[in-house]
């Protein structure tokens, strides 16, 4: 079937899982072969926020939601400039845009980025594979129809060759050059356009993992001046911007890789006593940085629907999750508290540092895709920066 937007010789298209599994469909978007930890995320919106997320660097997602494209695209719902992740997977064809704010279909945008995707797959099937077996690295090809189906045997091979993210650090990859300041809010449906930032009460340092924009927007909108600093800045360099607050960003890959160069830097921030605010990756990367253990999950958390409990209240928050890495709980040592747990798994969600201004989440209370009930942690951190970090 073709499409407004859609190359009406669409390819015909191929996934092979390392454990023989083949999966045949039509191609969508860019032509080409891509190789890499195949995940699936169960969110109904935010497709285009998902693509852009850097946390899905090394991964080929599968959409659980078979309407994918309605919205189109555009150049406000993204993430970050260059999509992280490495291909799609639908059960439908592309949907046509019927949305206010599309610029182009969704086709177009994913040629345009290169990305490689296939749909016409029973993606029930799949998703039930990686969850009774857990994550499994996948080849995904594309390819002209004049070219003939790809092939299987080949593909399976690719898959099979394909190290995996365990032991991996690709915080670099899609971490910031640079250092350099954020100004932009979140956005404002009245203005149809993103906010200007909030009046500045605190400066903040943004350790980029492989931050998603809409934390950084968070962090202005309430009150905060943001740099942002590469992933390998050390504790000093990150200490020579005279931050009130420092935040640690999500991002991909092995945090236990990643914690080569990125504990040694949180332990210098951690004695000089400066308020910390871990999400994802930064999460897990602080509690390395405590001394606690992380570990690769069956199959991740990856949705919008994810229901977390705050230990202090009895809470249940129904979050934004993206994660293949978990913290084990079990591991924490002694000062350093559970604060929130996941309802679907008991893994825990949050943490904080006995009488001090540290704390960090599993979860993503920016969202974007998804609810905002997390969003009160933003203004926890802001309370911390406020009081000197003596109300931890």
């Amino acid at each position: 079937m073709s499409h407004p937007g859609t190359d009406p010789g669409a390819g015909l298209a191929a996934l092979a899982l390392a454990d023989g599994s083949l999966f045949r469909g039509h191609g969508i978007g860019a032509q080409g072969t891509a190789v890499g930890e195949i995940c699936f995320n169960t969110s109904i919106t935010g497709y285009q926020e998902i693509l852009t997320d850097p946390s899905y660097a090394g991964q080929i997602i599968t959409f659980t939601f078979p309407h994918i494209g309605n919205v189109g695209g555009n150049a406000a719902d993204i993430e970050s400039q260059t999509p992280a992740a490495r291909g799609l997977i639908l059960r439908a064809d592309i949907t046509n845009p019927s949305n206010w704010r599309s610029l182009e279909h969704l086709d177009g945008w994913l040629k345009r980025h290169g990305l490689v995707g296939i749909s016409g797959v029973d993606t029930r099937r799949l998703t039930r594979l990686l969850r009774t077996k857990g994550a499994q690295s996948g080849a995904l090809c594309h390819q002209s129809a004049s070219d003939g189906a790809p092939d299987a045997a080949a593909l399976t091979a690719e898959a099979a060759a394909w190290p995996g993210l365990e032991g991996m650090d690709l915080a670099k990859e899609v971490s910031c050059r640079q250092s350099y300041g954020w100004e932009e809010g979140v956005w404002d449906f009245a203005a149809s356009d993103y906010a200007a930032p909030a009046a500045v009460r605190h400066h903040v340092v943004a350790v980029d993992y492989g931050a998603k924009r809409n934390i950084l927007r968070s962090l202005t909108t309430h009150g905060c001046r943001v740099t942002v600093v590469p992933a390998t800045a050390d504790g000093e360099q990150i200490l020579a911007h005279k931050p009130d607050g420092v935040f640690l960003s999500n991002g991909p890959g092995d945090p236990a890789a990643t914690g080569e160069y990125a504990i040694p830097a949180i332990q210098t921030l951690l004695a000089d006593g400066v308020p910390i605010f871990g999400i994802c990756l930064g999460h897990q990367m602080l509690a390395l940085a405590l001394g606690a253990k992380t570990k690769k999950m069956l199959f991740g958390h990856r949705g919008a629907n994810h229901p977390v409990k705050e230990l202090k209240t009895g809470k249940v928050e129904i979050t934004s999750q993206n994660h293949g890495f978990e913290v084990v709980l079990d591991s924490l040592p002694a000062g350093v508290a559970a604060t929130h747990v996941s309802l679907f798994d008991g893994t825990l969600e949050g943490l904080e540092v006995t009488g001090k201004p540290v704390f960090s989440v599993q979860h993503h209370p920016e969202a974007s895709p998804g609810p905002q009930d997390s969003q009160y942690l933003f203004q926890r951190f802001v309370a911390l920066m406020e009081s000197g970090g003596t109300d931890a």
